[in-house]
């Protein structure tokens, strides 16, 4: 039952390990293990009414209006009629619950789509199709390519030699490079054997359910024999098989409880700030409603006692009635009557308003992308005014910084820069999507979607310079990536890091593709020939060496040794000969590195035959070694890898996307913090900082937290503290008792923190996240890098517990969902991840530059037009109930209304409710492009400025200033006073039109004070709601309405006997003057004395006589640095070991020729991986290879058997 919701809280024993066996359900059953199904949906059909209906009446005025009903239906205390509440509350309730029901039918739908998906399971000796939702744990099933993981496995036998798979984990952790699985021999023997499978009994102990991604353990026990269980073995839920015809998996961990739900946050009841202050002000103000009544009750029982008697001609009592008890009856009465304070109308217009500011961004232009035909979307319409109050922005790095594409951008080689276009004066061009790209025609095995611009390099490849050859070479044959060809023609390359895809592709379009790979050879083609490199050793990378190397045999014999790497590591290995190259090189490197690109250095060396036989013989040795094995490794490395000859340097770009760093800059003027929670390398995540500029050269300092143990991460979080405020270096960490904010510090300079995900484990504990959270938020800049999806939300749960902030998460992966969840706004990116975030988040749209836009522009405007719409509600609402309170004093407390009962039912209704609904939909300080020029503007609302206790305490004090003016000074103007004839005036019929006639006249001026932006809309609505009020008056006051229902209408020709008298027009002049005065008069002064930041920038716009400013030209960001961005660093452990030890082979590949024809090209396209820059696993056309390009021929080639080096 748990699909539907129902789900039966069983108590259940933490579970401490797990026990299963393979095949036999009836055992693994009697452990109660969660099923493979998923819930994501809140209700079902039984659960979704009184859910429902308990989360609404968690806000305060709903259960208040239902009270107002109850009372309404006693006749002794009403006045007024109940359908009067329970229409407009039932109204409310419905539009909401419509709204709920909706959100969640979708959250159904998606569950129902991935619990049907269909896969191969086990079940008595045969594979049969089942749901996903019905597979169990212990179950065997089987994947095939291209396939989602059903659940998480244990792998068993794989399509593959030695049971190697490929998986892609972009939902797991956002990466999109393929990683490496492979199953234990003994159950690799398996194959795809259906008998011996279905035999398979092995018993697994295991680890019980969690959320750590990157680590596994367990054992298998089969056959007598105990094997050894670890992460490598298995497959995760949420990933994806590739390359791998099929493989079997024994199911672990269902549903729930796979590592991927496990990391997914709860879907939350998510209110803004404004709900949550509206919830305290509402409790504040029936306080204050019980308080008045209480007074008015208190005054009814001593007027019975001294004056009642004498009124009992008039009014008789009824049976039993005394003075306490009439009192009692009053302060009902009164809570009825005064209940406008906090009317219903309030909820439906703040709903209104909403779901208008949320058409807004929808149907905003400028938010949409052409490109991929996606538009913004408020997929919910509650949060819009928390936009505009956002101080904390968590961002994922992959796809929502970046595009996710690595883009081959320059290279230098032998002291010459390639890649910059240059125009005929020698000025350096920008380059657009305009810019002429590099004809690759004379290519046919060239990557179509590949874009350069320097022609001078591929000019230089066809005039045969050796040094460029040599260093596209390298390029070719020093690397560990996988090849794969199904089709003549069509080549794959699966990287272990899109740079490796990047490079590899590059090389492959000047010329130098590379074509296969065994064991010892690797097989490319140079310029249209066919050529086989003996591959002799694998130099790989790790984080220590910073570099990786080949030692290859030409087929003309001649040994090489090819090395890339950090351009700091290789330098130290460098030639003497080579410093004047290294001098120019590290100029072009700075410059590349300037512009936020990922350098890496070239170099290779020629090897003498006999000290490389020497030398491989001490490699077996060491490698074969017990002790010390790696450090002996590492010291022939150093010996071989020394006395290198600089060929150049690669300029790779993590292509950001468009307007990010624009944008980052504008947020951080905005006062807004933003923290990278990304799943990627430090460095990569550090290159990207500096590239978006979030980190820069200018900062005082940047820290790295990597501790490996609490101490060390304790200590380095002290030593940053101490770096940036020396006198907090030593204070403990500690709020004060029922203190839970922590107080935001200021520092002298700029500074950032980058911390990776180990560090961040601890840091997170109780005992040190206090320590972690003082210290990030002194810091500009926050970046933590390989974290898992639970940390991410860990952190943004952990800023919101203790600092006062409203915080807003953006990604566009599944393992961005929980962060998406937990933060009070969750934007999801439309990107290259699927659209998990998107269906999690509250707003997307599809580029990270909208997001200044959305928050700048759209939150701003909301926030600003909600706590306009709420100073000015209340005002006129406590105006013209706190009228009531003074009037009761003169009424003998009788609960008599001051004003016509129509008036009283239409006031909210139709006279007050579209002036300030225009207000409230159309009102702007400024518009969008000076909101851009001023992003100041946006820091009042972070800090509450417009709408908080204190200024609903002055718009209190404000109305009741009002209300004693529109009470004394009409009741004055009346009292004893004649018409001109002679007759009296002063009755109370005309008295109350007197004063609902002045009371709409200055709420409609005050309106006029509040709005900043005048359009046709809002004139339209003042002016017709006080034409409406004297039509319907004159209408209901007429002697038809009388004659018809005499009841109903019983103020008879007041409105034309009143309204014809010159002193009831003065008086009302008088009134709204004296209304209006003090307003105008305190607003002057504070705007001359203490202008705040809004009223220096509408004085600016008002000086340019409202025409909007030049638009900021966007500069290209190009920074000086001497720092190294480096792709070198970026890299994970290689596949070094797995390429020589020949695990990896496939099946062998169809025959091929070369293909490479000199002129013209053929009609073999390719479909490869790469994108712009010749990688990307998700093989989307980017850039589209311009049409008609003419061929450049400057001579016909021929190939060097052995080119000189």
């Amino acid at each position: 039952m748990s699909f539907f919701g129902l789900d039966c809280a069983r108590k259940k024993e933490i579970e401490l390990e797990r026990k299963l066996r393979a095949n036999d359900r009836e055992y693994n059953l009697s452990f109660k293990y969660a099923t493979n199904a998923i819930k994501t949906s809140k209700y079902n059909l039984f659960t979704f009414l009184p859910l429902n209906l308990f989360e609404q009446f968690q806000r305060i005025a709903n259960a208040y209006f239902l009270f107002l009903l109850v009372l309404q239906v006693i006749p002794q205390i009403s006045s007024l009629s109940w359908f009067t509440t329970v229409v407009p509350l039932v109204l409310v309730l419905t539009v909401t619950a419509a709204k709920d029901a909706t959100d969640d039918i979708n959250r159904h739908r998606s569950d129902n789509q991935v619990n049907n998906r269909k896969v191969q399971v086990l079940i008595d000796g045969k594979l049969r199709s089942e749901r996903w939702m019905d597979v169990q744990v212990g179950d065997i099933i089987k994947l095939e390519n291209n396939q989602f993981v059903t659940a998480d496995l244990l792998l068993l036998s794989s399509s593959e030699p030695l049971n190697l798979i490929y998986i892609e984990t972009a939902e797991l952790d956002g990466e999109t490079n393929l990683k490496v699985r492979q199953a234990l021999t003994v159950t690799g023997d398996l194959g795809d054997n259906i008998e011996s499978l279905a035999a398979f009994n092995g018993e697994v102990r295991c680890e019980p359910p969690n959320n750590r991604l990157d680590r596994f353990t367990g054992t298998l026990t089969y056959a007598g024999q105990k094997y050894s269980l670890d992460n490598e073995k298995i497959l995760l839920r949420g990933c994806t098989l590739r390359n791998t015809e099929w493989c079997f998996g024994l199911v672990l961990f269902g549903g729930p409880e796979t590592k991927l739900m496990q990391n997914c946050g709860k879907t939350t009841f998510k209110r803004t700030s404004i709900d949550r202050l509206m919830n305290v002000l509402v409790l504040c103000i029936f306080g204050f409603l019980a308080f008045m009544c209480t007074i008015l009750a208190i005054g009814n029982g001593i007027w019975e006692l001294k004056d009642g008697s004498k009124f009992t001609v008039y009014l008789p009592r009824q049976e039993g009635t005394d003075a306490a008890f009439s009192a009692f009856l009053t302060f009902w009465s009164y809570v009825i009557i005064l209940n406008t304070v906090v009317p219903i109308s309030l909820y439906v217009s703040v709903e209104i308003i909403r779901l208008g500011n949320s058409f807004y961004i929808d149907w905003d232009r400028k938010m949409y992308h052409a490109r991929s035909d996606t538009p913004a979307e408020a997929r919910t319409t509650t949060l819009n005014e928390e936009l505009g109050q956002i101080r904390y922005i968590f961002s994922d790095k992959t796809g929502t910084l970046t595009q996710n594409i690595m883009t081959f951008n320059k290279c230098s080689i032998n002291g010459k820069s390639y890649g910059d276009v240059y125009d005929y004066t020698g000025q350096r061009l920008e380059i657009t999507e305009r810019t002429d790209t590099v004809d690759f025609s004379f290519n046919p095995l060239a990557d179509s979607r590949f874009a350069f611009h320097d022609h001078a390099l591929v000019e230089a490849v066809k005039l045969e310079n050796p040094e460029v050859h040599a260093f596209f070479r390298l390029l070719a044959l020093c690397h560990t990536v996988m090849p794969e060809e199904k089709q003549e023609g069509e080549l794959f390359y699966q990287a272990q890091s899109p740079d490796e895809g990047a490079l590899v592709t590059a090389a492959r379009n000047f010329g130098f593709v590379f074509r296969s790979r065994t064991p010892d050879s690797v097989s490319i083609v140079e310029m249209g020939q066919q050529r086989s490199y003996e591959l002799l050793a694998i130099l790989d990378f790790n984080n220590v060496r910073k570099r990786m190397s080949v030692i290859v045999r030409s087929p003309e014999g001649k040994l090489s040794l090819y090395c890339k790497g950090a351009d700091t590591i290789v330098y130290e290995r460098l030639h003497q000969s080579c410093s004047k190259l290294m001098d120019v090189t590290t100029e072009h490197l700075n410059e590349f590195a300037g512009e936020g690109l990922r350098t890496l250095a070239l170099a290779y060396k020629d090897l003498d035959e006999e000290y490389f036989s020497q030398w491989k013989q001490r490699h077996h040795e060491a490698s074969t070694a017990l002790d010390e094995r790696e450090s002996k490794l590492d010291q022939l490395y150093e010996e071989i890898e020394k006395d290198l000859l600089l060929l150049g340097a690669t300029a790779i770009e993590d292509k950001l996307q468009d307007g990010v760093p624009h944008t980052i800059e504008q947020l951080s003027k905005a006062d807004i913090k933003i923290w990278v929670l990304t799943g990627d390398k430090q460095e990569t995540a550090e290159n990207i900082g500096y590239s978006c500029n979030m980190l820069r050269e200018e900062m005082n300092d940047v820290f790295v937290v990597s501790g490996n143990t609490p101490d060390d991460v304790r200590q380095e979080l002290r030593n940053a503290r101490a770096t940036m405020k020396p006198e907090t270096a030593d204070d403990a960490v500690v709020l004060g008792k029922g203190v839970k904010v922590m107080a935001d510090e200021v520092v002298n300079g700029e500074y950032g923190l980058v911390i990776n995900g180990h560090s961040l484990a601890y840091a997170l504990e109780r005992s040190m996240e206090l320590d972690f959270l003082r210290t990030a938020c002194m810091c500009k800049a926050v970046i933590c890098c390989r974290v898992t999806p639970l940390q991410k939300a860990q952190v943004v749960e952990l800023v919101k517990k203790y600092k006062r902030a409203v915080t807003l998460a953006i990604g566009d992966g599944a393992n961005d969902v929980s962060m998406i969840k937990a933060a009070h706004i969750g934007v999801g990116i439309s990107g290259q991840e699927g659209m998990q975030a998107v269906l999690s988040s509250d707003y997307s749209f599809s580029q990270f530059r909208f997001l200044e836009r959305l928050l700048l522009v759209h939150g701003r405007w909301s926030y600003l037009r909600m706590c306009k719409f709420l100073r000015y509600f209340f005002y006129k609402n406590f105006t013209f109930t706190f009228v009531h309170f003074w009037y009761a004093f003169f009424c003998g407390f009788s609960a008599q209304t001051v004003y016509d009962e129509w008036f009283i039912t239409l006031y909210n209704l139709v006279y007050t409710a579209l002036p300030v609904l225009g207000m409230s939909l159309f009102d702007q300080d400024v518009n969008d492009v000076w909101s851009f020029q001023h992003p100041q503007l946006y820091v009042p609302g972070q800090l509450n400025l417009y709408f908080s206790k204190t200024a609903f305490f002055k718009c209190a004090l404000h109305s009741g200033y009002s209300s004693l003016v529109l009470f004394f000074i009409p009741y004055a103007a009346m009292y004893d006073t004649v018409r001109d004839d002679g007759k009296d005036i002063s009755d109370y019929q005309s008295f109350a039109l007197l004063t609902q006639t002045c009371l709409l006249i200055t709420v409609c001026i005050q309106l006029g004070l509040e709005m900043s932006y005048w359009t046709a809309v809002n004139t339209f609505f003042v002016l017709g709601s006080l034409a409406m009020y004297f039509a319907v008056t004159f209408t209901m006051y007429s002697n038809g309405m009388f004659l018809l229902l005499p009841s109903s209408f019983p103020f008879i020709g007041t409105a034309r006997n009143s309204l014809n008298q010159p002193n009831v027009w003065l008086t009302i002049l008088l009134t709204s003057i004296l209304c209006v005065l003090p307003v105008i008069t305190w607003r002057f002064l504070l705007i001359q004395l203490w202008p705040t930041i809004n009223d220096k920038v509408m004085f600016k716009v008002r000086q340019a006589k409202a025409a909007p400013p030049p638009p900021t030209r966007r500069a290209r960001i190009r920074r000086t640095s001497s720092r190294r961005s480096g792709y070198a660093f970026s890299h994970a452990q290689g596949y070094g070991d797995l390429v020589t030890s020949g695990r990896f082979l496939r099946r062998p590949a169809v025959p091929r020729s070369s293909g490479f024809a000199h002129t013209g090209r053929t009609t073999t396209g390719f479909s490869p991986m790469g994108r712009s820059a010749g990688y990307s696993p998700t093989g989307r056309p980017q850039n589209i290879k311009a049409q008609n390009v003419e061929v450049t021929s400057l001579q016909m080639y021929r190939t060097v058997q052995n080119p000189p080096l």
